[in-house]
């Protein structure tokens, strides 16, 4: 694993960023280890959910399977949807746009989809979202009833809290470290009133009880401030979209984001947008 990794990318994707990591994180899954000599593609791509980041994992096990691996501190019903999206853009990408024209079936890689959740919110050690959860009733149509979904897109959810899913968690090195590592920033949030300084004493605590050692030993400046990024990231998410909501419609919500993404530009802290955003209001209020 090298140092040299974009601003953009988070924690999690970072610590499985090569193939012998991935190799592991599946076989840790599935129950199903992958002997060394089966090649691993990783084909992330970047800019499909949104827009200056990278989408968390998507690799190709012996150009036969796709894996999808999207990491979650946050409940998302609308993940079969956005994985959905993101699978459409794989395919399009592998068959070149214009090879479905072609007469002759195209062979694709099958697919897997799967969210990793370490939220504080409750959830259950694994759950299914489907895409048919969302279609909305024609019952009342006059219709015939549709004999099974003509699309549907499967995701499996696992939490990876601590004390959840601990024997995925002992197969997989690095998911058992991230897992430890994100609950000691959680537990140090308590006791500090800093998120940086909790990520700190994580760091420390963490190294003394040999949990990412290594990692965190060489790259702890990097590991802050991705964790930070990513956090201060989601904290935006929540900002835009609030005011989206506030305007009402969908273009609001884009304006929105806009205005955050550009003051994280500039090095406006979360709170420091969250305190901008309404003294704008204000003002324009008063207009």
């Amino acid at each position: 694993m090298t140092a040299n990794r974009e601003y953009k990318d988070s924690l999690f994707s970072w610590l499985f960023s090569d193939p012998p990591a991935l190799r592991e994180l599946y076989g840790a899954l599935t129950g199903v280890p992958l002997s060394p000599d089966i090649p691993i593609t990783i084909n992330t791509l970047e800019d499909v959910l949104f827009k200056g980041r990278l989408n968390d994992i998507s690799f190709e096990i012996a150009g036969r399977l796709i894996v999808l691996i999207e990491h979650q501190s946050t409940i998302n019903e609308n993940m079969p949807l956005r994985l959905l999206l993101y699978i459409a853009k794989l395919y399009e990408k592998f068959t070149g746009g214009k090879d479905v024209y072609r007469e002759r079936r195209i062979t694709l890689l099958r697919p897997e989809f799967i969210v990793l959740y370490n939220g504080v919110a409750p959830c259950p050690d694994e759950t299914t979202l489907r895409l048919s959860d969302a279609f909305r009733e024609t019952g009342g149509l006059g219709l015939a009833p549709a004999d099974g979904n003509f699309l549907e897109l499967i995701v499996t959810v696992y939490n990876i809290n601590r004390g959840h899913n601990e024997p995925i968690l002992r197969r997989c090195k690095n998911l058992e470290g991230y897992s430890a590592f994100i609950a000691a920033v959680r537990k140090y949030e308590q006791k500090t009133k800093t998120r940086d300084e909790a990520i700190r004493l994580a760091v420390k605590d963490c190294i003394a009880n040999d949990i990412l050692k290594d990692i965190l030993e060489t790259h702890a400046a990097e590991v802050m401030n991705m964790l930070m990024t990513e956090w201060n990231w989601d904290d935006a998410k929540e900002v835009w979209f609030e005011e989206g909501m506030e305007k009402g419609m969908e273009k609001g919500m884009e304006e929105g984001r806009n205005m955050v993404l550009e003051l994280m530009k500039q090095g406006y802290s979360v709170d420091q947008i969250e305190a901008k955003l309404a003294a704008d209001k204000t003002g324009t209020a008063g207009k």
